[in-house]
């Protein structure tokens, strides 16, 4: 253990490469395109100064190569400070939480209450107000299906948006398969709902509203406080999705009014497979629980609950909250550098509001070049098209679309996700490298010709084949 230990007192500057070291993802590549932009990568790698690039892109026999990351929206490294505190739990602790009657069990038990603390704690909640759960789209469908079923003999209407995480659509279509009626409220250019249509789209029989707080795909953050008070007005249930949001921007469930809200521990630098939905008490919200047995978590959700998880989340939560202010100043300051580096290039665009948004979510249209091609192009660096829950579809963004982009631009965007252990000399190669690659691809695509020569590409009438 005391290895581990000493992890937690080396500086931050360590810590970033120790997490950098361990990041990983290969993205497969094939085309010429891709082989010919890969032997530059090599170059680029032996160049001088390069020293942290080359610790990146280590070469690992069961994963292939280890590039940058640059994907915080789809996780983030757990922070060896939560490792820490989480392994005993593996060892010495391993009593069931459950288990009353004796040390073992109280032991467990009381480390879940204070993990449980430590949650509340970071959003302005009571404790016993927290069920833990495996995760945000285990609490997302909690809320979705739960809260509307326990009240379908007098409410039969739920509102969201177009633009909400794909477990919170599927979910609501699920209710409309069972007779519910679902509202989706459409989006502005820049991605915000508009509260004089949610206060319109309101019902006698409107039992719940669900808006998440920061979208997964384009970082933008909506009015939370003003849609919980319209909420409260009509006297109706308001969840958010908060997976993106907590640890991030601040959050206080009683100055929102906030009635239910999703957590997920991996998005906070803590471990994978554990969340949390927070259910106020005060007034009181009513659920059908979506998984029954022995009652565990107020009867919400059955079954035994995992300590090295939880404690890890509780962990996570405590970290971010003290570290918020810090964190929050140098993803914005990398944002900035990011943006800055990448809307300088033509023919450009970041999606999404400048204003109402969370600094480590950077959403970038390429015109004139596939997203896809640009990934493949880009196998030393961690990105993503889109939210990674639905990346193994080729379809274009349905959020992308909501704010009006049409397929061509969807197609070519990317998003970049800043995190606590992301560094300014990595922010700085991957501009390099994104307006090289840029550049190139746009040399083999012929609409990039016809722009140069100032061809209206929406004047041109294309055939069918």
């Amino acid at each position: 253990m005391h290895c581990v230990k000493n992890i937690i007192k080396v500086s931050r500057p360590l810590i970033q490469k120790r997490l950098l070291n361990n990041s990983a993802v290969n993205p497969a590549t094939s085309a010429s395109a891709a082989s010919t932009i890969s032997n530059k990568i090599k170059e680029e790698l032996h160049k001088p100064g390069q020293d942290i690039i080359k610790n990146a892109f280590q070469v690992n026999q069961d994963n292939g190569t280890r590039p940058i990351y640059l994907d915080a929206q789809a996780t983030t490294p757990t922070d060896p400070r939560v490792l820490d505190v989480m392994l005993k739990f593996y060892t010495g602790l391993y009593g069931n939480p459950h288990s009353n009657t004796h040390a073992y069990g109280w032991e467990t038990d009381k480390e879940i209450e204070k993990s449980r603390k430590q949650v509340a704690d970071l959003i302005g909640a009571d404790p016993k107000e927290i069920i833990f759960t495996s995760g945000a789209t285990e609490s997302n469908n909690m809320a979705i299906k739960g809260v509307p079923r326990f009240y379908n003999k007098t409410k039969k209407h739920i509102i969201t948006s177009k633009t909400e995480h794909k477990c919170i659509l599927d979910s609501a279509r699920h209710l409309q398969d069972e007779g519910f009626d679902v509202t989706y409220l459409s989006v502005n250019e820049d991605g915000l709902i508009d509260l004089e249509e949610l206060e319109k789209a309101i019902r006698k029989d409107t039992v719940l509203v669900s808006i998440m707080a920061v979208n997964n795909e384009i970082g933008v953050i909506q009015p939370i406080e003003e849609i919980g008070k319209i909420c409260r007005k009509n006297k109706i249930f308001f969840h958010s999705d908060c997976a993106q949001a907590v640890g991030k921007i601040p959050i206080d469930v009683n100055k929102m009014n906030i009635d239910l809200m999703s957590i997920s521990s991996h998005k906070i630098y803590g471990p994978k497979g554990v969340g949390a939905i927070y259910v106020r008490r005060r007034p009181r919200v009513r659920m059908d629980p979506i998984i029954t047995g022995g009652g565990q978590e107020r009867g919400l959700r059955s079954g035994t609950l995992s300590p090295p998880l939880i404690t890890g989340f509780g962990e996570a939560c405590r970290i971010i909250k003290e570290d918020m202010s810090y964190d929050q100043k140098h993803i914005e300051r990398l944002s900035k550098k990011l943006m800055d580096g990448l809307l300088s290039m033509e023919h450009t665009q970041l999606n999404g509001s400048k204003q109402h948004r969370y600094a480590g979510c950077v959403n970038v249209s390429f015109a004139y070049i596939e997203g896809e091609s640009l990934l493949m192009a880009l196998k030393d660096i961690a990105l993503s098209s889109g939210s990674a829950c639905t990346s193994a579809s080729l379809e274009p963004s349905y959020v992308l679309h909501a704010l009006g982009a049409d397929d061509a631009l969807a197609h070519s965007s990317i998003r970049f996700g800043i995190g606590r252990f992301t560094t300014d000399e990595e922010i700085d190669y991957v501009i390099k490298a994104i307006n090289e690659r840029v550049e190139f691809l746009r040399e083999l695509s012929p609409l990039w010709e016809m722009v140069k020569e100032g061809i209206d590409l929406n004047s041109i009438e294309w055939s069918g084949h």
